[in-house]
């Protein structure tokens, strides 16, 4: 008695606490470990369903929602998945890369079977294998509710796709789009999918991607294209289609009459298949996107497809890119745009091919009848190495005035407005653009600054040194000379108040004699002209040499820099005033028989100091053969 009562106890404490909706895993790991083999051998020999549990008063049909999926884990002997529980009642459930396996995938069937609010179930690479979806199948005849799936990269095999091709065959679910991609289906599983989705009426959208299709495989999925009448998306991308697979699936493509999304990309069609492509869009006004990049289809293939751009009114969306195309189809692509008034294309992808200019002539041309289409091309050929032509901020454009923009400045716009492709325009693009286009001007307007700056200093440096040179020149050139009285000898340590370094750089005046006059006529010279009586230079030391030497016979020559920026007028008629002192002078000495200095301006007088090295220097340059001494001090 004492025995069976505690017995009793214990039932309703157990029962106790699975009433309890919080039950946790390491519980349910502990009584799932606390049972002897013995029992579960008992178990297993008196179940005669998945339904049934160790506690004979419960039943999975009493169970719902988290406690059905944890007795279901512990029924299989695995770990529930937290994020499961957490989202059981969310619409869409993402379980991808959880680790799963085929007993993960049977509780998660189990749990699922009851579920009214999940919708979209997501269970790739999860390796839950033909078993697996085994479980799923019969979870999906139940369920209702669930109109996608993915089993994506699971490994499924030829024994799952039978599984799913009967599931396709009864139209029993309401799947609507199923993704198998990478599962390993072979040639004979085409055969089960073709004959299934013959007379589904269910299924719109069908993955079939990164599998082993080949030319039998081409030719079974032709066949239900040719007999579906509810698929609107296919995606085989990613396959060996090619050669009789390939035409057969343009063949069926020609009166399928529901499909509007084809993805072919990565396979083997080469020009057979686009011949049978182009073949097909010439009758099939339905398709709306054809994806065929990488296809081994060069300018053969473009043109035979382009025969059937020629006609189709509907296709808007044609990618080949990847594929050994030139420039001459591109052109044989655009060309049956242009001769084709009801084609509603909009985007061409021939992105890795390199175009010219005729090209761009032949686009712009093509878009003005049909402003919506886009061709997206690799580059132009001769301009890659070229910097690109600058176009104006189209930003700035609108923001500026009303300027009409071309399609490169809208493609252009578009960008900057959704740099995230996200659909949605930011509109703070067009603060920023103004903040900079502020900052552009003020940077503009100190840069202007600066620069009229820089020249007006310039300006006046120039015209400040030159100044300065011509006040130089004006006061040496002013020669003062009286009859009859000997210029003063000129000190060695004065020598040093004469300096010709800074002067030279700007001019350099020469008093030569009439013999070296004649060299350089062509630049500016001023010579007194020979009077009637002329005046000596005499000197008393040896070394002057200006003896016999008149002021007729001297010449003033001057020499100005080519870079010199104000005009050598203003020199000259320097020059010409002192010239014009000296010959009064002489005349006024002539007629008066004066001995003695005459008073004259204070700007043309000089000192018998420069008066005697000037002399000095006259005769070195009319002899320095005679008078070597004294043309080396002139250097």
């Amino acid at each position: 008695m004492e025995h069976e009562f505690s017995d009793s106890e214990e039932d309703e404490d157990q029962n106790e606490e699975m009433s309890e909706g919080s039950l946790s895993v390491e519980f349910l790991l502990l009584a799932d470990q606390s049972n002897s083999p013995a029992e579960e051998k008992t178990r297993a020999d008196s179940s005669d369903t998945d339904l049934e549990i160790e506690d004979p008063e419960r039943s999975f049909a009493t169970m719902k929602g988290a406690e059905l999926y944890l007795e279901a884990c512990k029924l299989v002997g695995v770990v529930p998945v937290s994020y499961f529980l957490r989202n059981m009642e969310e619409p869409y459930m993402n379980l991808n890369h959880h680790g799963l396996g085929p007993q993960g995938a049977k509780a998660i069937a189990i749990a699922l079977v009851s579920n009214t609010t999940i919708t979209h179930l997501e269970l790739e690479d999860n390796w839950i294998l033909a078993e697996g979806v085994t479980c799923l199948v019969q979870m999906l005849r139940e369920n209702c509710y669930i109109q996608e799936l993915n089993v994506s990269n699971n490994h499924i095999g030829t024994e799952g796709a039978e599984a799913i091709s009967r599931m396709f065959l009864d139209n029993i679910s309401s799947l609507r789009a199923v993704q198998l991609s990478g599962n390993n289906f072979r040639e004979e599983t085409a055969q089960y999918f073709a004959e299934a989705l013959v007379g589904n009426y269910r299924v719109k959208e069908l993955d079939l991607s990164h599998n082993e299709f080949s030319e039998k495989g081409g030719e079974h999925l032709g066949q239900m294209l040719a007999n579906n009448e509810a698929l609107e998306f296919l995606n085989l991308s990613w396959n060996h289609l090619r050669m009789k697979g390939a035409v057969a699936l343009g063949a069926g493509l020609r009166v399928n009459g529901t499909l509007k999304i084809l993805d072919l990309s990565w396979n083997g069609f080469g020009n057979e298949g686009a011949l049978a492509l182009g073949e097909a869009l010439k009758l099939n006004n339905i398709l709306v996107k054809l994806d065929i990049s990488s296809n081994h289809i060069n300018n053969e293939g473009a043109g035979k497809l382009a025969k059937g751009l020629e006609v189709n009114g509907n296709l808007k969306i044609l990618k080949l890119s990847h594929n050994p195309l030139t420039v001459e189809g591109a052109v044989a692509l655009v060309t049956s745009i242009r001769k084709n008034p009801k084609s509603k294309m909009e985007e061409i992808n021939i992105s890795n091919v390199l175009v010219n200019g005729s090209f761009l002539k032949l686009l712009d041309v093509v878009c003005q009848v049909h402003p919506e289409l886009d061709v997206i091309y690799g580059g132009v050929r001769g301009f890659i190495s070229k910097k690109p032509e600058q176009r104006p901020d189209p930003m700035k454009l609108i923001q500026q005035s009303r300027i009409p923009l071309d399609r490169a400045q809208i493609g252009e716009l578009v960008h900057k407005l959704d740099r995230h492709q996200t659909g949605m325009v930011d509109y703070r693009s067009l603060v920023d653009t103004q903040k900079q286009m502020v900052r552009d001007q003020r940077w503009q307007l100190r840069r202007e600054e600066s620069r009229q700056k820089k020249e007006k200093h310039k300006s006046e440096h120039v015209l400040q040194t030159f100044k300065t040179a011509v006040e130089m020149v004006t006061s040496r050139s002013s020669l003062v000379m009286c009859s009859g009285q000997k210029p003063l000898a000129l000190p060695k340590s004065d020598l040093a108040h004469f300096p010709t370094t800074s002067l030279s750089s700007w001019c350099q005046p020469a008093i030569t004699g009439k013999s070296t006059s004649s060299q350089n006529s062509a630049e500016p010279a001023f010579s007194e002209q020979k009077g009637s009586s002329s005046h000596q230079l005499s000197q008393s030391e040896p070394h002057s040499a200006s003896r016999d030497m008149s002021t007729s016979d001297l010449e003033v020559k001057f020499y100005s820099q080519r870079n010199l920026s104000i005009s050598e007028a203003q020199t000259h008629s320097q020059y010409s005033i002192a010239t014009s002192d000296l010959e009064t002078y002489s005349k006024a000495q002539s007629s008066d028989n004066a001995s003695s200095y005459r008073v004259m301006p204070r700007e043309t007088r000089c000192s018998a100091h420069e008066s005697h090295y000037l002399a000095r220097n006259c005769h070195a340059a009319s002899s320095p053969q005679k008078h070597g001494h004294s043309a080396k001090s002139s250097k």
